[in-house]
């Protein structure tokens, strides 16, 4: 899963990034693999634990004080048993 998490406002005037600061800190505490990037966040793990955790992600921005918000999500499910598109498959060659 990759989301993007657009809060009005993205934070507060201490603390620009808050609200979207609040999105990452439940991936954080998710336990789920991740990477942080400029403009979204990427997650692996097993369906059940990703769909949960983008709720989760979206709500943690709202009651970080966010007047509003748009949560872009996209998500990416194999049939395989052990699928092999994972973040290193898909950006090694690029780091």
């Amino acid at each position: 899963m990759e989301i993007e998490c657009l809060a009005t406002p993205p934070g507060t005037p201490d603390n620009r990034y808050q609200h979207v600061e609040a999105a990452i800190a439940a991936i954080q505490d998710s336990g789920l693999r991740y990477e942080v990037g400029a403009l979204g966040t990427t997650v692996e793990g097993e369906p059940d634990a990703v769909w949960a955790l983008a709720r989760r992600v979206h709500e943690a921005c709202l009651e970080a004080g966010a007047d509003s918000l748009v949560s872009v999500v996209k998500f990416h499910q194999s049939a395989e048993r052990a699928p092999q598109n994972t973040i290193d498959s898909l950006t090694g060659k690029f780091r």
